[in-house]
């Protein structure tokens, strides 16, 4: 099995690849060992000291580290994830689906056509390009013409998320949605 890294725009985060399907559809955001239960993959991972924040993707693995350095503790993840696809184990434990939605959306009815063509638009343009370095980013709500959405994996803390928020996220629906004035990350 060969597994393949990307660095990512988050220093402190590496993309892992390892050749096959991970989630197939959805997310699992993981932020500390105490949620790992969710995974088995997952508990392999934060068993490695240093990591502190896991993410499964489609087909990626999305590792945050703590104080530790690259150097050090990435053969222990590329180990981790190896063992874990090679003893035919599951990614997620019995009964966890990943996650499709972050749950209760907020917005109010008479906006339904913006938030559908907001919706679109990060299906479309954002997410996919955001997945490439790791991350996702999904919709939580609308109001008062400021959207809020939900960094995960790479983007939540990355150094650059601001600048992605705010120089192309709002941009892009600034653009395609007048009613949208600002764009927020919660």
């Amino acid at each position: 099995m060969f597994i393949q890294t990307e660095t990512t725009p988050n220093p402190a985060t590496l993309k892992f690849l390892p050749g096959r399907s991970v989630l197939g559809e959805g997310t699992l955001d993981l932020r500390s060992a105490e949620d790992a239960d969710l995974s088995p993959l997952a508990q392999r991972l934060f068993d490695v000291r240093g990591v502190s924040a896991v993410m499964l993707g489609s087909d990626f693995v999305t590792v945050t580290k703590a104080d530790s350095e690259w150097p050090q503790i990435k053969p222990a993840i590329l180990g981790a994830i190896m063992e874990h696809f090679m003893s035919g184990a599951p990614v997620l434990s019995e009964g966890v689906k990943p996650d499709v939605s972050d749950g209760d959306e907020f917005f109010d009815a008479k906006d339904g056509e913006i938030v559908a063509t907001i919706k679109e638009l990060l299906e479309t343009r954002v997410r996919p390009a955001v997945a490439n370095d790791g991350g996702d980013i999904t919709f939580r709500g609308f109001e008062d013409g400021v959207v809020f959405l939900n960094m995960k994996g790479s983007c939540s803390g990355c150094p650059s998320s601001t600048a992605t928020l705010k120089n192309g996220i709002e941009n892009l629906l600034k653009h395609f949605v007048p009613e949208v004035a600002e764009v927020r990350a919660v």
